[in-house]
Protein backbone atom coordinates (compact mmCIF):
# COMPACT_ATOMS: atom_id res chain seq x y z
CA UNK A 1 0.00 0.00 0.00
CA UNK A 2 0.98 3.47 -0.70
CA UNK A 3 2.38 5.49 2.30
CA UNK A 4 -0.10 7.81 3.31
CA UNK A 5 -0.17 11.50 1.93
CA UNK A 6 0.66 13.13 5.12
CA UNK A 7 -1.85 16.42 5.88
CA UNK A 8 -1.09 18.91 9.24
CA UNK A 9 -3.58 21.25 10.02
CA UNK A 10 -2.60 23.84 12.40
CA UNK A 11 -4.35 24.93 14.79
CA UNK A 12 -3.99 28.20 17.89
CA UNK A 13 -6.23 29.59 20.71
CA UNK A 14 -9.17 31.33 18.78
CA UNK A 15 -8.64 29.53 15.37
CA UNK A 16 -12.23 29.05 13.38
CA UNK A 17 -13.35 25.34 14.46
CA UNK A 18 -14.59 25.82 10.53
CA UNK A 19 -11.50 26.08 9.26
CA UNK A 20 -10.27 22.82 10.66
CA UNK A 21 -12.65 20.72 10.80
CA UNK A 22 -14.42 21.20 7.06
CA UNK A 23 -10.87 20.38 4.96
CA UNK A 24 -10.06 17.26 7.85
CA UNK A 25 -13.42 15.79 7.19
CA UNK A 26 -12.84 16.31 2.91
CA UNK A 27 -9.33 14.26 3.39
CA UNK A 28 -11.42 11.23 5.85
CA UNK A 29 -14.11 11.69 3.19
CA UNK A 30 -11.34 10.75 0.37
CA UNK A 31 -10.18 8.07 2.39
CA UNK A 32 -13.29 6.69 2.81
CA UNK A 33 -14.43 6.81 -0.81
CA UNK A 34 -10.63 5.03 -1.68
CA UNK A 35 -11.44 2.26 0.78
CA UNK A 36 -7.76 3.23 2.19
CA UNK A 37 -5.85 5.69 4.21
CA UNK A 38 -5.09 7.94 1.41
CA UNK A 39 -4.74 10.78 3.59
CA UNK A 40 -3.00 10.75 7.26
CA UNK A 41 -4.69 13.93 9.02
CA UNK A 42 -3.06 15.38 12.01
CA UNK A 43 -4.28 18.35 13.64
CA UNK A 44 -1.37 20.35 15.71
CA UNK A 45 -0.93 23.10 17.83
CA UNK A 46 2.31 24.56 20.02
CA UNK A 47 0.80 22.99 23.08
CA UNK A 48 -0.55 19.53 23.11
CA UNK A 49 -3.83 19.38 24.32
CA UNK A 50 -7.35 21.06 24.02
CA UNK A 51 -7.80 24.01 21.77
CA UNK A 52 -10.40 26.09 22.30
CA UNK A 53 -11.73 27.52 19.15
CA UNK A 54 -13.21 31.59 18.44
CA UNK A 55 -16.67 29.86 18.95
CA UNK A 56 -16.07 27.98 22.52
CA UNK A 57 -15.41 24.63 20.76
CA UNK A 58 -12.38 22.76 21.71
CA UNK A 59 -10.43 20.79 18.89
CA UNK A 60 -7.66 18.40 20.55
CA UNK A 61 -4.57 18.69 19.35
CA UNK A 62 -1.19 17.40 19.20
CA UNK A 63 1.89 19.16 19.89
CA UNK A 64 4.15 20.52 17.00
CA UNK A 65 6.34 17.17 15.19
CA UNK A 66 9.44 17.51 13.39
CA UNK A 67 8.14 15.15 11.08
CA UNK A 68 8.13 16.86 7.51
CA UNK A 69 4.45 16.97 6.32
CA UNK A 70 3.49 16.56 2.62
CA UNK A 71 0.76 19.51 3.04
CA UNK A 72 0.74 21.62 5.74
CA UNK A 73 -2.56 23.78 6.23
CA UNK A 74 -3.13 26.63 8.43
CA UNK A 75 -6.14 27.29 10.10
CA UNK A 76 -7.82 30.68 10.40
CA UNK A 77 -9.73 32.82 12.85
CA UNK A 78 -9.88 35.58 15.27
CA UNK A 79 -6.83 33.95 16.94
CA UNK A 80 -4.78 34.61 14.58
CA UNK A 81 -3.36 37.91 15.59
CA UNK A 82 -2.29 36.94 18.99
CA UNK A 83 -0.96 33.84 17.18
CA UNK A 84 1.27 35.83 14.86
CA UNK A 85 3.55 36.16 18.32
CA UNK A 86 4.56 32.99 18.43
CA UNK A 87 7.94 32.65 17.57
CA UNK A 88 7.75 28.45 17.84
CA UNK A 89 4.47 28.74 15.50
CA UNK A 90 6.49 31.00 13.47
CA UNK A 91 9.65 29.42 13.41
CA UNK A 92 8.04 25.68 12.50
CA UNK A 93 6.14 27.04 9.92
CA UNK A 94 9.41 28.38 8.12
CA UNK A 95 10.92 25.00 8.21
CA UNK A 96 8.05 22.79 7.34
CA UNK A 97 7.50 25.31 4.09
CA UNK A 98 11.26 24.48 2.86
CA UNK A 99 10.10 20.75 2.66
CA UNK A 100 6.25 20.34 2.19
CA UNK A 101 4.68 19.67 -1.18
CA UNK A 102 1.80 21.77 -0.54
CA UNK A 103 1.43 24.50 1.82
CA UNK A 104 -1.69 26.80 2.40
CA UNK A 105 -4.00 28.76 4.53
CA UNK A 106 -7.88 28.92 5.09
CA UNK A 107 -9.27 32.44 5.52
CA UNK A 108 -7.02 34.04 7.77
CA UNK A 109 -4.04 31.69 8.31
CA UNK A 110 -3.15 33.78 5.16
CA UNK A 111 -1.64 35.92 8.09
CA UNK A 112 0.82 33.29 9.86
CA UNK A 113 2.08 32.25 5.96
CA UNK A 114 3.05 36.32 5.94
CA UNK A 115 4.26 36.45 9.02
CA UNK A 116 6.36 33.77 8.31
CA UNK A 117 7.72 35.69 5.63
CA UNK A 118 6.31 33.00 2.84
CA UNK A 119 3.99 35.31 0.58
CA UNK A 120 6.50 38.03 -0.60
CA UNK A 121 5.64 39.13 -4.14
CA UNK A 122 2.36 36.42 -4.33
CA UNK A 123 -0.92 37.02 -4.83
CA UNK A 124 -3.10 35.52 -2.13
CA UNK A 125 -7.03 35.47 -1.28
CA UNK A 126 -7.73 35.54 3.03
CA UNK A 127 -11.39 36.39 4.17
CA UNK A 128 -13.10 39.45 2.28
CA UNK A 129 -13.47 40.95 5.93
CA UNK A 130 -10.01 40.60 6.67
CA UNK A 131 -8.21 41.77 3.13
CA UNK A 132 -7.98 45.39 4.02
CA UNK A 133 -5.67 44.57 7.55
CA UNK A 134 -3.83 42.35 5.45
CA UNK A 135 -2.92 44.82 2.78
CA UNK A 136 -2.14 47.12 5.44
CA UNK A 137 -0.15 44.48 7.42
CA UNK A 138 1.46 42.60 4.11
CA UNK A 139 2.09 45.56 1.60
CA UNK A 140 4.42 43.52 -0.11
CA UNK A 141 1.88 40.71 -1.01
CA UNK A 142 -1.21 41.16 -3.05
CA UNK A 143 -4.65 39.91 -1.68
CA UNK A 144 -7.39 39.67 -3.84
CA UNK A 145 -10.95 39.35 -2.04
CA UNK A 146 -12.98 38.00 -4.99
CA UNK A 147 -11.75 34.51 -5.25
CA UNK A 148 -12.27 31.60 -3.12
CA UNK A 149 -9.35 30.22 -3.16
CA UNK A 150 -6.26 30.87 -5.41
CA UNK A 151 -3.47 28.03 -6.16
CA UNK A 152 -0.36 29.07 -7.61
CA UNK A 153 2.55 26.81 -7.59
CA UNK A 154 2.75 24.87 -4.45
CA UNK A 155 1.21 28.01 -2.31
CA UNK A 156 -2.51 27.30 -1.84
CA UNK A 157 -4.63 30.39 -0.40
CA UNK A 158 -8.79 30.37 0.82
CA UNK A 159 -11.19 32.64 1.67
CA UNK A 160 -13.25 32.39 4.71
CA UNK A 161 -14.80 29.32 6.77
CA UNK A 162 -16.52 26.88 3.89
CA UNK A 163 -14.15 27.56 0.94
CA UNK A 164 -11.09 26.05 2.85
CA UNK A 165 -13.38 23.00 1.84
CA UNK A 166 -13.69 24.19 -1.93
CA UNK A 167 -9.88 24.28 -1.90
CA UNK A 168 -9.58 20.99 0.05
CA UNK A 169 -11.53 19.69 -2.85
CA UNK A 170 -9.40 20.73 -4.98
CA UNK A 171 -6.38 18.99 -3.63
CA UNK A 172 -8.38 16.01 -3.67
CA UNK A 173 -9.23 16.41 -7.17
CA UNK A 174 -5.34 16.94 -8.30
CA UNK A 175 -4.10 13.94 -6.17
CA UNK A 176 -6.98 11.48 -6.91
CA UNK A 177 -9.33 12.77 -9.53
CA UNK A 178 -12.45 14.56 -10.18
CA UNK A 179 -14.62 11.40 -9.66
CA UNK A 180 -13.55 11.08 -5.98
CA UNK A 181 -13.86 14.19 -5.24
CA UNK A 182 -17.34 14.88 -6.65
CA UNK A 183 -18.31 11.60 -4.18
CA UNK A 184 -16.93 13.31 -1.29
CA UNK A 185 -18.80 16.60 -2.14
CA UNK A 186 -22.22 14.63 -2.70
CA UNK A 187 -21.41 13.35 0.97
CA UNK A 188 -21.21 16.56 2.45
CA UNK A 189 -23.73 17.79 0.27
CA UNK A 190 -21.54 20.63 -1.09
CA UNK A 191 -21.06 22.03 -4.63
CA UNK A 192 -19.77 19.61 -7.10
CA UNK A 193 -16.79 22.25 -7.51
CA UNK A 194 -16.57 25.74 -7.04
CA UNK A 195 -14.04 27.40 -9.35
CA UNK A 196 -11.00 28.78 -7.33
CA UNK A 197 -11.91 31.92 -9.46
CA UNK A 198 -15.44 32.77 -7.97
CA UNK A 199 -16.88 34.74 -6.22
CA UNK A 200 -16.38 35.05 -2.40
CA UNK A 201 -20.31 36.34 -2.95
CA UNK A 202 -23.64 35.60 -3.61
CA UNK A 203 -25.43 38.35 -4.65
CA UNK A 204 -28.75 37.61 -3.10
CA UNK A 205 -27.03 36.73 0.14
CA UNK A 206 -25.00 40.32 0.22
CA UNK A 207 -27.51 42.61 -0.69
CA UNK A 208 -27.22 45.29 1.12
CA UNK A 209 -30.86 46.13 2.99
CA UNK A 210 -32.45 49.89 3.13
CA UNK A 211 -35.04 51.42 4.72
CA UNK A 212 -35.09 54.70 2.59
CA UNK A 213 -38.35 53.50 0.75
CA UNK A 214 -37.56 54.76 -2.91
CA UNK A 215 -34.43 52.76 -2.79
CA UNK A 216 -36.36 49.96 -1.70
CA UNK A 217 -38.99 49.80 -4.37
CA UNK A 218 -36.35 50.16 -7.06
CA UNK A 219 -34.44 46.78 -5.02
CA UNK A 220 -37.56 45.16 -5.40
CA UNK A 221 -38.30 46.09 -9.15
CA UNK A 222 -34.81 44.77 -9.80
CA UNK A 223 -35.06 41.53 -8.03
CA UNK A 224 -38.96 41.03 -9.67
CA UNK A 225 -37.94 40.86 -13.32
CA UNK A 226 -34.04 41.27 -13.90
CA UNK A 227 -34.22 41.07 -17.38
CA UNK A 228 -36.68 44.15 -18.21
CA UNK A 229 -34.99 47.45 -19.06
CA UNK A 230 -33.28 48.52 -16.08
CA UNK A 231 -31.54 51.43 -17.10
CA UNK A 232 -30.62 54.34 -14.57
CA UNK A 233 -32.89 56.27 -16.17
CA UNK A 234 -35.69 53.68 -16.09
CA UNK A 235 -34.83 53.40 -11.76
CA UNK A 236 -34.91 56.92 -11.21
CA UNK A 237 -38.27 57.54 -12.66
CA UNK A 238 -39.50 54.36 -10.94
CA UNK A 239 -38.19 55.98 -7.52
CA UNK A 240 -39.42 59.58 -8.49
CA UNK A 241 -36.05 60.75 -8.38
CA UNK A 242 -33.84 62.74 -11.01
CA UNK A 243 -30.90 60.20 -12.35
CA UNK A 244 -28.38 61.87 -10.55
CA UNK A 245 -29.59 62.41 -6.96
CA UNK A 246 -31.19 58.18 -7.56
CA UNK A 247 -27.57 57.24 -8.53
CA UNK A 248 -25.61 59.13 -5.67
CA UNK A 249 -28.57 57.36 -2.95
CA UNK A 250 -28.64 54.34 -4.67
CA UNK A 251 -25.04 54.11 -3.92
CA UNK A 252 -25.30 55.34 -0.38
CA UNK A 253 -27.80 52.63 0.96
CA UNK A 254 -26.95 49.64 -1.26
CA UNK A 255 -23.05 50.33 -1.55
CA UNK A 256 -22.72 49.57 -5.02
CA UNK A 257 -23.88 51.95 -8.06
CA UNK A 258 -27.43 50.99 -9.97
CA UNK A 259 -26.12 49.45 -12.92
CA UNK A 260 -22.94 47.47 -11.55
CA UNK A 261 -25.74 45.98 -8.54
CA UNK A 262 -27.87 45.12 -11.82
CA UNK A 263 -25.31 43.59 -13.44
CA UNK A 264 -25.20 41.34 -10.04
CA UNK A 265 -28.43 40.14 -10.03
CA UNK A 266 -28.25 39.23 -13.45
CA UNK A 267 -25.42 37.13 -12.89
CA UNK A 268 -27.32 35.30 -9.67
CA UNK A 269 -30.35 34.52 -12.33
CA UNK A 270 -27.94 33.45 -14.82
CA UNK A 271 -25.93 31.16 -12.21
CA UNK A 272 -28.90 29.72 -11.50
CA UNK A 273 -30.38 28.68 -14.85
CA UNK A 274 -26.88 27.42 -16.00
CA UNK A 275 -26.76 25.61 -13.12
CA UNK A 276 -31.05 24.01 -13.41
CA UNK A 277 -31.41 23.88 -17.50
CA UNK A 278 -30.79 22.73 -20.81
CA UNK A 279 -31.23 26.21 -22.32
CA UNK A 280 -28.35 27.26 -24.34
CA UNK A 281 -26.27 30.16 -23.24
CA UNK A 282 -27.39 32.85 -25.43
CA UNK A 283 -31.01 31.88 -24.73
CA UNK A 284 -30.40 32.21 -20.86
CA UNK A 285 -28.73 35.62 -21.72
CA UNK A 286 -31.77 36.63 -23.24
CA UNK A 287 -33.71 35.72 -20.41
CA UNK A 288 -32.04 37.50 -17.88
CA UNK A 289 -31.63 40.75 -19.14
CA UNK A 290 -27.96 40.86 -20.56
CA UNK A 291 -29.49 40.84 -24.46
CA UNK A 292 -26.57 38.72 -25.92
CA UNK A 293 -24.21 35.71 -24.60
CA UNK A 294 -21.05 37.97 -25.82
CA UNK A 295 -22.42 40.86 -22.90
CA UNK A 296 -23.27 38.11 -20.46
CA UNK A 297 -19.72 36.53 -20.93
CA UNK A 298 -18.10 39.84 -20.32
CA UNK A 299 -20.07 40.20 -16.96
CA UNK A 300 -19.05 37.01 -15.77
CA UNK A 301 -15.65 37.25 -16.66
CA UNK A 302 -15.49 40.30 -14.72
CA UNK A 303 -17.68 39.32 -11.83
CA UNK A 304 -16.82 35.91 -11.40
CA UNK A 305 -13.43 35.33 -13.52
CA UNK A 306 -14.85 32.44 -15.31
CA UNK A 307 -16.83 32.19 -18.44
CA UNK A 308 -20.47 31.14 -18.65
CA UNK A 309 -19.47 27.78 -20.30
CA UNK A 310 -17.06 26.94 -17.72
CA UNK A 311 -19.28 27.79 -14.97
CA UNK A 312 -22.14 25.66 -16.42
CA UNK A 313 -18.98 22.84 -17.15
CA UNK A 314 -18.55 23.48 -13.28
CA UNK A 315 -21.69 23.35 -11.64
CA UNK A 316 -24.79 21.69 -14.17
CA UNK A 317 -27.16 19.85 -12.19
CA UNK A 318 -28.18 18.42 -15.79
CA UNK A 319 -26.47 17.61 -18.65
CA UNK A 320 -26.47 20.82 -20.48
CA UNK A 321 -26.31 21.98 -24.28
CA UNK A 322 -24.47 25.09 -24.73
Amino acid sequence: MPVPHRITIIVFPGVQPLDVVGPHEVFAGANQVLGATAYDVRVQATTAGAVKGESGLALIAEELGTESADTLIIGGGMGVFAARKDQTLIGWIQRQAATVTRIASVCTGAFLLAEAGLLKDRTVTTHWARAEKFAHDYPDTTVEIDPIFIHDANLWTSAGVTAGMDMSLAMVTEDHGAEVAQTIARWLVMFRRRSGGQSQFATAVWSQATDHEPIRATLDLIHADPSTDLSVENLANAANLSTRHFSRLFTEHVGHSPGRYVDQIRVEQARQRLEQTNETVAAVAQACGFGTSETMRRTFVRQLHVSPDQYRQNFALTTNSH
